[in-house]
């Protein structure tokens, strides 16, 4: 049969398990005694992954006597919440039935097209198993929503790799999705439980062809030309908190600051997005309070780094003093790897898991509308095309006055026109697709390289305070921290002069 799966996954530690299952929200609202069973899956692909590369998952799972086989393909995911098609049959063993399979997903899709070529059949084999232990508990939620939660507790394994499994699955039945995320923030309250944004399949597919970590920038943003100003707020916001989510594996697993600085893009882009449309859809205070907390601490992160890692390699490359720097670079790496260690452990908490469900059940919900009057709930009906226009008009306006600032090129000025650019660019890469591709690539990249210099001029004032800092805690290094900021100083005004020239390139092209 085919359905569409709609389930939120939560990971849970280990030592966590007999307390959760200890849960009064779960006989509150179980609707039957829980049952448990062993599952053992076997998933299926040829050894180039070319089903994987279709966004297409096959496994047999064995349940007692019963083997069932299930194909699951396309969709989505954000926050945790997973929506795909599926298909399951029965099977008489361990061997999926392609034929079977082809069948159910119907003649004329893309996913029958891959099932009927006879080379996956020849190269089809098993590439990794999973064995654990469900206990589910059917749930009624408030309004009706029909779940069934399930507690998976085993591992993965590939070869002689094992990945543990210990999550917990809220599918939906029947209802709305928002009631996933409202019960799991309920959950999350009494026990540690942590968004899980890779499926079994993903991480199995890990064990076998493991990746380097790396930074994740923004994905493209195709939006349709007839959609109105809600959809095209919830696509935006949704594609913010994708490129956050991206960018987790990153910060968790490596150190690499690139990804703690595109989450950090994720997050900027997010605060934009949410401003461009606050007038009809306002963000609840709570959430941009936490929004802030995690902004300070990979802000703090950021600056650290660049610091270490880029502005006082161009001092030293500067002025020929690599070697008399070296000991302020060190002591500033140091502090750059603790403000590291510091964004980790705020990606990995609860407070950063609750912080996205939250934004996902919000988004989910549309809770707005409680407090919108109809004149509000009609502009979010009505066209984006209208409305993007007079957003890009207006953020294009504010970054032609804010060039004011570049007269006296104080520090506060050239901060207000940095904000002012990169709000601008951020509204037109939104709305890109509804303008001339070669116009607006021109635009862009002008904007950029003014970004760009704006940017550096931020660095050199981010760096006077931590360099200050470093003087007083670091008194051996007060007077090569001195010079720095003296460097620094002197630069910002030669650079502020080639900023006033991209200035007169960028001002020069008209808006697309």
């Amino acid at each position: 049969m085919i359905t569409m799966e709609i389930e939120l996954k939560l990971l849970l530690a280990p030592t966590d398990v007999a307390a959760f299952r200890r849960l009064a929200l779960l006989r509150q609202f179980t609707t039957e005694t829980p049952h448990s069973d062993k599952l053992c899956s076997t998933y299926f692909d040829t050894r180039e992954f070319h089903l994987k590369a279709q966004s297409m998952e096959l496994r047999v799972r064995r349940a007692g006597a019963v083997w069932v086989e299930t194909l699951k393909a396309g969709g989505q995911s954000s926050a945790g919440l997973y929506q795909r098609h599926e298909w399951e049959a029965r099977v008489d063993g361990p061997q999926p039935d392609l034929a079977a399979l082809a069948v159910l997903v119907g003649a004329g899709s893309k996913w029958h097209k891959v099932l009927t070529k006879p080379a996956l059949a020849k190269g089809l084999a098993p590439i990794f198993d999973s064995v654990f232990r469900r206990t589910v508990w059917p749930l009624r939620l408030p309004h009706g929503a029909l779940v069934e939660l399930a507690l998976d507790q085993g591992e993965l394994r590939q070869g002689d790799l094992r990945e543990p499994i210990s999550e917990v699955e809220l599918e939906l039945k029947a209802g709305d999705p928002a009631a996933l995320f409202d019960f799991g923030l309920q959950l999350q309250a009494k026990v540690a439980l942590r968004v899980g944004n890779l499926s079994k399949s993903a991480r199995g597919y890990a064990l076998c062809a493991p990746q380097p970590m790396s930074a994740v920038t923004a994905s493209s943003l195709e939006l349709a030309s007839d959609i109105t100003v809600e959809q095209g707020f919830r696509a935006i916001v949704g594609n913010c908190v994708t490129q956050m989510q991206a960018n987790e594996p990153g910060i968790m697993g490596s150190n690499d600051p690139e990804s703690a600085h595109q989450m950090r893009i994720g997050m900027r882009r997010l605060h934009s997005a949410l401003r461009l449309f606050d007038k009809w859809v306002p963000f609840p205070e709570a959430l941009q309070g936490e929004l802030d907390w995690l902004t300070g601490a990979l802000g703090a992160a950021r600056d650290a780094d660049v610091l270490a890692d880029n502005t006082l390699v161009k001092v030293a490359q500067s002025c020929s003093k690599e070697a008399e720097l070296s000991p302020l670079k060190e002591v500033a790496s140091t502090i750059a790897r603790v403000k590291r260690r510091q964004a980790q452990t705020s990606v990995g908490s609860v407070r950063y898991s609750r912080l996205m469900l939250g934004i996902v059940a919000w988004l989910q919900s549309s809770r707005w509308h409680e407090s919108l009057n109809e004149s509000r709930r009609e502009a979010l009906a009505a066209p984006l095309d209208k409305r993007a226009a007079k957003i890009l008009v207006q953020r294009h306006q504010k970054l032609l006055e804010s060039a004011k600032g570049l007269k006296d090129g104080s520090p506060e000025e050239l901060h207000r026109m940095r904000i002012a650019a990169k709000k601008a660019r951020y509204a037109m890469e939104f709305f890109q697709g509804r303008h001339p591709t070669r116009r607006v690539e021109r635009y862009i990249n002008a904007l950029t390289a003014l970004q760009d210099a704006l940017g550096w001029l931020n660095d050199a004032a981010v760096a006077e305070g931590l360099l200050r800092q470093i003087g007083k805690s670091h008194l051996e290094l007060a007077q090569s921290a001195g010079f720095t900021r003296g460097f620094l100083c002197g630069r910002s005004r030669h650079d502020v002069r080639e900023l006033a020239r991209l200035w007169t390139q960028f001002s020069a092209i008209k808006l697309p």
